[in-house]
């Protein structure tokens, strides 16, 4: 039997969190698969549960900003298709998402779930390496925020404490006009990745201002360097071409697949690679 907790608001659930490290639930997609028993039985869990899927204070989709955009914060309880129906949502992170499975679990499962759940081959949290994402903890000594990459450390391992709740993703302006999502699966939807590609840039004036690439699935975490993407800034479009040879050696460095049931690592480093190339060739221009 599971002792299940359904606190009042977050404080209580930090408590609870606190006093006997028990498991967070909101959307439970991932949960309850990773804990998943025989044919017909319950979920095998073997530690409490929180539920905090029900607390305001994690369900608000926040707005703010200045002259430089609109900057967006999550609730750690935010569905997916909340976010696909908020106008503010980044295109990348809505590309993600309208392809991430049924519509059925996209109304429960949820973004902070899925980055706890520290999937490499999370579409998702992909778009959000891209996007500079940062995600906020709570625990007994307050809170604090930290870029995505240094919140997941590796396959189903993230910094997250046994006392803590991420209670929010933040994500600064998008300035980008240029966005490139690509997923490659068995099917368009209701499928695992085999890989994706999150990129975004901005150019202005014929010029790459900025730029973030991330790949998924290609490594025991999602990749993304910015020592390369430095090397791609500040440089004219009509350029461009001529430092992609060199990017791409740096990137199959870093791209590490492996092979399983989805794919094999041969198959996800050349057409990673080749993604990498073709929105480097096709979309900086």
């Amino acid at each position: 039997m599971v002792t299940f907790h359904r606190p009042v608001d977050l404080a209580e659930a930090l408590q609870v969190r606190a006093e006997t490290g028990a498991i967070p639930l909101a959307g439970g997609t991932d949960l309850l698969v990773r804990h998943r028993n025989w044919a017909g039985t319950l979920p095998r869990i073997d530690k409490p549960v929180v539920y905090v899927g029900h607390l305001q204070e994690l369900r608000r989709i926040d707005i703010s900003g200045n002259g430089s955009g609109p900057q967006m914060t999550i609730g750690a309880s935010v569905t997916y298709s909340e976010l696909l129906d908020h106008p503010t949502t980044p295109q990348l992170l809505r590309d993600s998402i309208i392809e991430l499975a049924a519509p059925g679990l996209r109304n429960v499962a949820t973004l902070a779930g899925n980055i706890c759940n520290a999937s490499p081959a999370a579409d998702a949290a992909c778009a959000l390496y891209a996007l500079d994402a940062e995600v906020e903890l709570a625990g007994p000594s307050g809170r604090r925020r930290l870029p995505i990459a240094e919140f997941i450390t590796g396959p189903g391992r993230t910094v997250l404490n046994n006392d803590e709740l991420v209670t929010a993703i933040h994500l600064p302006p998008d300035n980008s006009t240029v966005k490139y999502y690509k997923k490659v699966g068995t099917r368009r939807a209701n499928a695992l990745s085999k890989l994706s590609l999150c990129a975004c840039a901005r150019i202005v004036d014929r010029t790459v201002t900025d730029i973030g690439i991330a790949v998924g699935a290609v490594a025991p975490t999602i990749v993304r360097d910015r020592d390369i993407e430095q090397h791609l800034q500040n440089t004219a479009t009509e350029q461009v071409a001529l430092r992609i040879p060199q990017a791409l050696q740096q990137y199959a460095e870093l791209i590490r697949p492996i092979d399983d049931q989805r794919s094999t690592a041969e198959y996800r480093k050349h057409t990673a690679l080749a993604l990498i190339e073709q929105f480097l060739t096709h979309e900086l221009h």
